[in-house]
């Protein structure tokens, strides 16, 4: 940073002038274009929806085309000009800008504004994410269904005009961080990916018992394997919805849950329902509470262990399992590559994947000592507990770096004010 205030000390002692985006380029609204304009190869086009989805700072090449003989009736973004989604689900988002730098021109949506303009074009969309801009940007905004500013608004907008050399020692120094800040994201990622990856590995290593190997008849000689049929039974629960919570009654799990809350096991429910409701089927401590449709056949057929002190009501696209093994055991065997591949061949392929029940029971599982079956229970509990850690750690690291850019971003786009 030193090398930049050197360079503002020379060029402008006195501070840096700040003047409204009207004075310092022009806006340009975009034209619309819908779907069925867009083509394998043509003209470049982008959507305002892209600058939130596929877009960061800058963009050198786009995603999708549109016919190269609706050019004359479209409105086009130059190399170096700045494109703004001028439309947004909420205030925070309106005005994603993304500087276009590729030799091209390219089409802009009608929910887009073209900024042409004389900044370093990276500079001024680094500029369009910092706190000074939104909280200018909020005050120009309007909602309704969608959050709006109008060119007139953005042309009110002031943005400091530091020396072009200035504008391109911030950008290099920003864009060092951006890249460091994407490279520790990347390895965090990786550093979960690998951990998850271990865990699964040694999960299904564990609970194998000879599923996966040669060694089969050796290994089912030793442990005694049992269709789930034979081990318990399988209680269809009974349909509620959601006029049906309360903030406290009868606790309950919902199918939907166990897909978005829980893990292997739980303690505790998120949803009650009010108590009067009648004919309710409920899962008893110790029983495995498995999902019976899911939008993909790995959904299906998901479980959790209930591990809680009472009776929890379950959804009737759920079934309470039943049996005297280790609760915690079935459910992490229920996870396992094979259990999953098994698992598949009772699936109904319909509009909705359901899990056929009476082929379900037909599956055997391996059935250990139930000192075994604590032993590998504890095990598995402690690399879970060391996923979910880091699982929980790495969105905390990213925010704090993130935050840290942000700062340091923001200070960098940050001038003393000429008087």
């Amino acid at each position: 940073m030193s090398r930049i205030d050197d360079l503002i000390a020379d060029a402008c002692p006195n501070g840096v002038e700040y003047r409204p985006l009207g004075e310092l380029g022009e806006f340009i609204r975009g034209r619309r274009f819908t779907k069925v304009d867009y083509v394998e190869s043509g003209l470049g086009s982008i959507h305002y929806g892209e600058i939130y989805t596929d877009y960061g700072t800058t963009a050198s090449s786009v995603n999708r085309f549109v016919g190269a003989d609706l050019k004359s009736s479209l409105r086009l973004a130059r190399q170096g000009d700045l494109v703004i989604a001028a439309t947004g689900e909420n205030v925070q988002d309106v005005c994603k800008a993304v500087a276009w730098l590729g030799e091209d021109d390219v089409a802009v949506h009608d929910d887009c504004y073209i900024f042409r303009h004389g900044f370093d074009p990276t500079f001024i969309s680094y500029y369009f994410q910092t706190t000074m801009f939104h909280d200018q940007k909020v005050r120009f905004a309007s909602e309704s269904k969608l959050a709006r500013v109008s060119a007139t608004n953005l042309s009110k907008i002031v943005a400091p005009v530091p020396p072009l050399a200035v504008q391109r020692e911030v950008v290099a120094v920003l864009n060092k961080f951006a890249d460091l800040e994407a490279r520790l994201r990347t390895e965090l990622e990786a550093e979960l990916e690998l951990r998850r990856e271990q865990f699964v590995h040694y999960r299904d290593s564990l609970l194998a018992f000879g599923a996966d190997s040669l060694s089969l008849s050796l290994s089912r000689a030793r442990v005694r394997w049992a269709k789930l049929s034979d081990l318990g039974q399988f209680i269809r629960g009974k349909r509620f919805t959601k006029t049906d919570y309360e903030d406290a009654g009868i606790p309950c799990i919902h199918y939907g849950e166990i897909y978005t809350h829980f893990g292997t096991s739980a303690r505790s429910v998120v949803s009650h329902l009010r108590r009067d409701i009648p004919g309710l089927r409920y899962a008893q401590p110790g029983d495995v509470v498995i999902v019976d449709v899911g939008e993909t056949v790995e959904d299906v057929g998901k479980a959790v262990a209930w591990l809680g002190d009472e009776p929890v009501a379950i959804h009737d696209h759920s079934y309470a399992f039943r049996h005297e093994l280790n609760p915690a055991f079935v459910s992490y065997v229920m996870q396992t590559s094979w259990f999953r591949r098994e698992k598949a061949k009772y699936i109904a392929r319909t509009k909705v994947n359901t899990l056929l029940v009476a082929g379900f029971g037909k599956i055997e599982i391996p059935v250990p000592t139930m000192t075994e079956q604590e032993r590998i229970v504890e095990i598995l509990d402690k690399f879970d507990v060391l996923v979910n850690e880091l699982s929980i750690g790495l969105p905390a690291e990213i925010a704090a770096r993130r935050r840290q850019y942000e700062y340091y971003r923001d200070k960098l786009l940050t001038f003393e004010e000429a008087a």
